[in-house]
């Protein structure tokens, strides 16, 4: 009778518990994406300070930008809004852009100052120059970018107070 010797597992048993960790590890990313629903976009809420967050829970938004329908936004928040595919993304209560100087290049659109950052191929823009600073992400698939900003310049203005002359 032959006596069975150990032998080394074989490179595909010694690759199935990797790829079952790595499955395992993918199972809730996978869960959360199903679970948010189709049409939901991942929006970051902004943590601004009590008078920030009210400013900006007045902001009335459009339900259309550009024709595109208003989208439900994951995790729900009054401080976040998004519309189109692929979608064009708005926080309220954000930071001051780090990048933002006194002498930085603004662009007004009817009364509103934007900050694009980047400069020469602005997708995120940020208004400044109001008690709130809003933010605004337009993917390169909406050109010209400052169409999205017409549009929801006019709410930002009626809702979000300017700073004082010369404050950005």
């Amino acid at each position: 009778m032959r006596r069975a010797t150990p032998r080394a597992p074989s490179s595909a048993a010694r690759r199935a518990p990797r790829v079952r960790t790595a499955l395992a590890a993918l199972l809730p990313a996978a869960l959360l994406a199903a679970g948010c629903g189709a049409g939901a976009v991942r929006v970051p809420v902004p943590t601004p300070d009590a008078a920030t967050a009210r400013l900006c829970a007045g902001l009335r938004l459009p339900e259309k930008v550009l024709g595109h329908e208003r989208r439900d936004t994951t995790p729900e928040s009054p401080l976040t809004a998004a519309w189109g595919s692929p979608a064009i993304a708005l926080r309220c209560g954000v930071p001051r852009p780090p990048e933002l100087r006194p002498d930085s290049q603004l662009m007004t659109i009817n009364g509103v100052d934007w900050f694009g950052v980047p400069v020469d191929r602005p997708v995120t823009f940020t208004a400044v120059a109001r008690q709130a600073y809003v933010e605004v992400t337009v993917p390169a698939a909406y050109t010209p970018p400052g169409d999205v900003l017409i549009e929801l310049g006019a709410a930002i203005a009626a809702t979000i107070p300017k700073k004082p002359e010369g404050q950005i």
